[in-house]
């Protein structure tokens, strides 16, 4: 294996990257390096994401200067990037990565991100530089039943929502009688604003890889699938390449590194469906059948895929395997709280001015992390409201709750649930109706219709929102939407379509008050909904700096430099450009 370089340069190509140019910022440093004769001399990496979007991400290391992070990096910046910093070892201070960037990793703990950025994913000698295939080694030399002790005492919960322990699954799994037993990897990532798994699945693919090899040695399988969404084609690729790889290394097919073990993987390709993310609508799936869950028990693990006993975990729980493993549990039970131990990875939405993908220890407050990493509000001199958390089945947390540590439980407890890792920041700009709403609209899309509750309950939870948004509530809707909503959290069919009424519930227990302004005073108190919106100027507030005139479409603001504005309400189509312009809340 060969050393690594001293001088490297690294350029993060994810989905993220790609979108922002970062392949043509590849082929300009491989044109510049190779004119200026310093091909040979500098590697050039193509990582996956590192997780702060602010691509294009460069990083410059020479032994000279260590390490150099540049951000929103284009083709045209790198030959200064070359003559400056390259030849003669001064760093281009104005495309730095600034005070955010380093605010934004200050405070992680990255355990299953921490290749994403630093590796080649499509390279498997550079996964093995960082330790790769060192934990799948160590499980080959221990039993199968101590594998799984391993893992139960680290104290690794499902990642992919409900928490589970995964070395109890394990253990289920490996005690099931069956003459086939299977491993699957759920990459079926589906929630609005999610990309954990798609981040993991293109920065460090082998490491999923290797937690599914050594669960398939723990459990006794032979087989391992990985569903994966088809919208995530770059995921799909280098998944596909990591396979070839770690077959033609000895770590997967047959006889695994020489220990008479045979495993193998294959990849299947979703269609979309969110319902595919539940465990045995995810099966059938792969069965070939209509993507639909069934009742349980029984559970996969004794009756899953094919009718035989079914190992499911998420992305992120197989990417925290191997470095538990390598480390030991002792390590891992260090990380977190008494009962939700080691680290969660988040996906940071919305109005926080850092977002991304954060991985903070269990038991940090969701105000930590939205003040830490996520470096607090976009935009400064407007508060923040609430935090939806777990996606369209999770739930909206006040503002108030936000020195709620993260664990299973105490989210939990405020009516939302972690779910796969989804967090979006709501400013005061928020109608949490509407939010409730456009979170239902989407679960009412993706009901899989089998069952009475979730197919006509939720369908009928969204009309009496819509009528509310409208202008048209009564107080007989929001009874309504209360009582429907725990009738059909206690008689779904599923976990998705149980927690699917979370939006609604959890906003009316937290933003009761908004639900009265829309249908007693028709009004909404965070003048999103358009047929409830009357629009004026605060005289007293407005700084008279004229931003809302010339954002205007309908040039329907009178202004002049010196004077505040005023609406001409006649001309005005309520189309909120104004108040999304000013930063002073000087529009009501």
């Amino acid at each position: 294996m060969a050393a690594l370089s001293s001088h490297r340069i690294l350029i993060c190509v994810g989905t993220s990257g790609v979108a922002a140019g970062a392949e043509k910022v590849a082929a300009a440093f491989q044109s510049e390096l190779e004119r200026r004769g310093l091909l040979e001399k500098f590697d050039i990496v193509r990582t996956g994401d590192r997780g702060l979007f602010r691509d294009v991400l460069v990083d410059v290391i020479t032994p000279e200067l260590g390490r150099v992070v540049y951000e929103f990096i284009q083709p045209e910046h790198v030959a200064e990037i070359v003559e400056e910093h390259l030849v003669h070892g001064r760093p281009v201070e104005k495309r730095r990565a600034g005070q955010d960037y380093e605010a934004f990793f200050k405070n992680q703990t990255r355990i299953v991100l921490a290749n994403c950025g630093e590796i080649d994913p499509e390279h498997i000698e550079d996964y093995r530089r960082v330790g790769g295939y060192q934990a799948l080694r160590k499980a080959m030399d221990m039993t199968p039943q101590a594998v799984i002790e391993e893992v139960h005492k680290a104290g690794l919960r499902g990642r992919g929502g409900a928490g589970f322990s995964t070395g109890q699954k394990w253990r289920f799994c490996r005690e099931a009688k069956g003459d086939l037993k299977y491993v699957i990897c759920n990459a079926d990532e589906g929630d609005p604003g999610a990309f954990m798994d798609r981040s993991l699945l293109e920065g460090d693919p082998h490491a999923v890889i290797e937690g599914m090899i050594i669960a398939g040695y723990a459990i006794g399988a032979r087989e391992g699938v990985i569903y994966c969404r088809a919208e995530y084609p770059l995921a799909v690729r280098r998944l596909t390449l990591a396979i070839e790889q770690a077959r033609r290394e000895g770590c997967l097919g047959s006889n695994i590194l020489g220990c008479g073990f045979d495993f193998d993987v294959s990849i299947m390709q979703g269609a979309g469906a969110f319902v595919c993310g539940e465990e045995t609508a995810l099966i059938a799936s792969i069965e070939g059948r209509r993507g639909t869950p069934r009742v349980k028990p029984p559970f996969p693990a004794h009756q899953g895929l094919w009718g035989q006993p079914t190992l499911i975990n998420n992305v992120e729980t197989f990417g925290n395997i191997p470095p538990i493993l390598r480390r030991g549990w002792e390590w891992f039970a260090a990380i977190g709280t008494e009962r939700s131990r080691g680290t969660k990875v988040f996906a940071l939405a919305g109005q926080v001015r850092n977002a991304g993908l954060v991985e903070v220890p269990m038991g940090m407050t969701l105000r930590e992390l939205i003040f830490g990493a996520g470096g607090g509000m976009s935009k400064r001199r407007i508060g923040l409201k609430g935090v939806q958390l777990g996606g369209p089945s999770g739930g909206c947390v006040p503002e108030s709750l936000l020195d709620t540590p993260i664990d299973y439980e105490s989210i939990t407890g405020t009516g939302a649930i972690m779910g796969s890792g989804g967090l979006i920041i709501m400013d005061e700009r928020t109608c949490m109706v509407d939010v409730a709403r456009y979170f239902l609209s989407f679960t009412v899309a993706e009901s899989c219709g089998q069952c009475t509750p979730c197919r006509v309950g939720l369908k009928r939870m969204h009309e009496a929102l819509e009528e509310i948004t409208a202008g048209h509530g009564t107080p007989e809707h929001i009874a309504f939407l209360q009582e429907m909503g725990e009738t059909i959290k206690s008689t779904a069919l599923c976990g998705l379509g149980q927690t699917a009424a979370n939006p609604v519930l959890t906003t009316l227990r937290y933003f009761r008050h908004e639900y009265d302004a829309h249908v007693h005073d028709k009004e909404c108190p965070a003048h999103a909904c358009k047929a409830l919106r009357h629009f004026e100027v605060i005289e007293s507030a407005c700084t008279k700096c004229g931003r809302c005139f010339k954002a205007c479409p309908a040039n329907a603001i009178e202004w002049k430099k010196g004077q505040a504005a005023r609406i001409d309400l006649e001309r005005c189509t309520r189309c909120q450009t104004c108040y999304g312009a000013c930063d002073f809340m000087a529009i009501r």
